[in-house]
């Protein structure tokens, strides 16, 4: 604890606990956006090897409830369900990364957050745009390209739920499908951060303390999601979806 409060104030870890609440709550109720939350407040007063450090345990931990709430078979059948578009992904994710530093990352961000941000507008102004149905092709195309981004910029999390969201998928099984693809990026993220030396003896307890915050939030956001229907948890899925998209555009315009 002495260490940790080396590296930041209890003014600062205080404010860092309440964004991890706040992450935690969003990610509860729509499935998504913590690592984008937790990042854009942390980064307001933190270094940003400590921001990033900070988020990975909470991102790793509340993924993985996500993904199991309804239980392992559930996550199991989710797994089959989207395979192809998990080992297309992968696979991409993959190849990708290690062309991270010979694409500008400024475009690639513009690239990602345009198109969110547009589809997240017109489906909010009314304009449905939907895929009749899950085909092979359709999730090889998607998490291809989830993939290929994720790998450059570490986001993948816009795009895949774009592709769930013209799916029309239900709720319950959307929170679930985003747990599971977004915990085995986790998974991914912590290893490279051991790595990289930003998860390292200093920076670990810090993130171990952001889980007690991102859990209660994601219980919090837990006790929302199961009280709103399926049209409602749409239109904030959209909402979150809309402001993930402007925050990818922001950063691309002010790099």
């Amino acid at each position: 604890m002495t260490a940790l409060f080396s590296l930041l104030s209890p003014s600062e870890a205080a404010a860092a606990f309440g964004i991890a609440l706040l992450a935690g709550a969003v990610k509860g109720l729509v499935g998504f956006a913590m690592p984008m939350i937790l990042i854009s407040g942390l980064s307001l007063f933190l270094a940003p090897d400590l921001a990033l450090a900070g988020l990975i345990l909470p991102t790793l931990v509340t993924n993985g409830m996500q993904a199991l709430r309804q239980g392992p078979a559930a996550a199991v059948a989710s797994i089959r369900k989207f395979r192809v578009f998990l080992m297309i992904g992968l696979i991409c994710l993959l190849l990708s990364a290690q062309s991270v530093r010979l694409l500008p990352q400024q475009a690639l961000l513009l690239v990602i957050g345009l198109p969110v941000t547009v589809f997240a507008v017109m489906q909010l102004m009314g304009k449905t745009f939907s895929i009749a149905g899950q085909t092979r092709r359709s999730e090889a195309a998607v998490g291809g390209v989830a993939g290929l981004i994720g790998g450059v910029s570490g986001v993948w999390g816009p795009p895949t739920v774009a592709y769930l969201t013209a799916l029309g998928t239900e709720k319950t099984e959307q929170i679930r499908v985003q747990g599971v693809i977004y915990g085995l990026g986790a998974v991914a993220l912590l290893f490279a951060h051991i790595g990289s030396g930003v998860m390292r003896a200093e920076t670990a307890p810090f993130s171990l303390l952001l889980i007690v915050p991102a859990v209660a939030g994601m219980w919090i956001g837990g006790q929302l999601h199961d009280r709103i229907d399926q049209v409602l948890f749409r239109r904030a899925t959209l909402l979150v979806l809309l402001l993930a998209g402007l925050n990818l555009l922001r950063r691309g315009l002010l790099m």
